[in-house]
């Protein structure tokens, strides 16, 4: 979901069920994701940074053999292991070019949505190098779809399991909705409500999208509460990463884009509320990273975490609950040793400054390489958008504070040389950890043509 807080502030979307949600419960307001789908998808279902799943690079394509590996059990395995129903219902994006990967084989009771990492909203075909194919499934059955739009198919699913849920067992439902990605395309009756305030065309069907997954997520949270489920319930809103500004999004007045590590791109929206949350109508301040969502819902799932390698989610119910500071000090954003390496190595370090990397420590954030866009977004409403200070090409180390300065507009790294070392120590104890990367080529059997029309497991 490429959605950033302007595109629910600035220039206003309708969202009348995610602000009340919003208002009712916790807003998270120092939280991060990870720049990309595949990688923020592969943290949330592991609670494991990219580093130790092989992940590091890249989403993973349709015609490549790659996937969350299975060694790292996920987050649905150890909830439906704790006695839940579990479902998941929307875009998996995390592999399946083998059956084992699939979302009914890593946890989930049922699913409902497409394997890919994107598709058309309506025909839900997706062409890749030359190969296309259709990408519906219910279980691991393909399955058509009448060209019905995929988030009132999502949506629809949803109330479904719920009114259809048995009440004796616990429920746990992972609804990742395709919109507002591209293409961008939403039913006419979402988008012409914008008609007179949003001028831009593609902005303006962005905003269509969202409010689909607004009155989407209106549906399933009146649905919890007919069934009566509400008030023993943890409903969690996120983002998997910043708006994709050439796509109708917008991270204003944030610096940078979906895919890259300055703020605009990693900086979630998320917030937490429903009957288990008791500090309604409160924002937290406190540092977040979605790989802590594993820890946390496992916890409070009464589950346990035998088998799961190492975590790297810290379980943070008491943070979100105000009970307590965050026990999390340090996010690693990512070290992508496969991104093309920019300028020379500097700080006479044992990490590589060329390496596309970036760290949080505390206040303070660490990036390194090529950092992705660098520019600010403009403000929607005057055209008009922050300058970046002049610098050259072949700069790679850049420091901020970001309690004091989020929009990353003053460089610290000349002032800060002991921190900016102190930081990349701490990427090479990091990088020693890390497992090789899995980014294999792509391959012609996994051709459409091959299996009915369908994407699909190949090997």
């Amino acid at each position: 979901m490429d959605l950033m807080t302007l595109d629910i502030t600035v220039q206003k979307i309708h969202t009348p069920n995610l602000d009340s949600l919003a208002n009712d419960g916790v807003k998270l307001e120092n939280y991060y994701v990870q720049p990309i789908c595949t990688p923020t998808r592969s943290c949330l279902l592991s609670g494991r940074y990219q580093i130790h799943t092989g992940l590091q690079h890249g989403n993973i394509a349709p015609s490549i053999p790659n996937a969350l590996p299975t060694d790292s059990l996920t987050i649905a395995d150890k909830i439906q292991q704790a006695g839940y129903s579990t479902h998941c219902v929307g875009k998996w994006h995390l592999g399946f070019y083998k059956k084992e990967f699939l979302p009914t084989r890593r946890g989930f009771n049922t699913f409902y949505g497409f394997l890919v990492g994107s598709k058309s909203h309506y025909q839900h075909r997706r062409c890749h190098k030359g190969m296309c194919g259709l990408d519906f499934r219910q279980n691991e059955r393909q399955i058509r779809t009448n060209r019905e739009y995929s988030t009132t198919l999502f949506s629809r699913r949803a109330v479904d399991i719920i009114n259809s849920h048995q009440s004796s067992q616990p429920l746990f439902v992972y609804v990742p909705y395709q919109a507002p990605h591209s293409p961008l395309q939403a039913p006419k009756r979402y988008i012409d409500q914008y008609k007179n305030t949003i001028p831009d065309k593609q902005r303006r069907k962005y905003a269509g999208m969202v409010s689909a997954i607004d009155e989407g997520v209106g549906n399933i949270t009146r649905a919890l509460k007919r069934k009566g489920l509400w008030d023993n319930t943890i409903f969690i809103f996120s983002t998997d990463n910043g708006g994709q500004i050439i796509r109708g999004g917008n991270n204003y007045p944030l610096r940078g884009n979906k895919g890259g590590n300055f703020e605009g791109g990693i900086r979630g929206v998320g917030f937490v509320c429903g009957g288990l949350v008791r500090n309604k109508g409160t924002v937290s301040q406190e540092l977040m990273h979605v790989t802590d969502w594993f820890p946390t819902l496992v916890n409070q799932a009464e589950g346990n975490f035998i088998g799961v390698k190492p975590l790297d989610g810290v379980d943070q119910w008491n943070s979100i609950s105000g009970k307590e500071k965050s026990p999390r000090e340090v996010i690693l954003h990512g070290i992508d040793p496969l991104a093309r390496p920019l300028g020379k190595s500097l700080f006479n370090s044992s990490f590589d400054t060329r390496t596309k990397a970036a760290i949080r420590y505390k206040d303070y954030k660490l990036l390194t390489g090529n950092p992705g866009y660098k520019t600010y977004n403009p403000n929607p409403r005057t055209g008009l958008a922050r300058q970046i200070p002049e610098e050259s090409r072949k700069k790679n180390v850049w420091l901020f504070n970001i309690k004091d300065d989020p929009l990353e507009t003053t460089d610290l790294s000349a002032s800060r040389p002991q921190i900016v070392k102190e930081m990349l120590e701490m990427l090479a104890e990091f990088e020693k950890s890390s497992v090789p990367v899995s980014f294999p080529r792509s391959d012609p059997q996994a051709n459409p043509e091959l299996r009915g029309g369908f994407w699909g497991p190949w090997r």
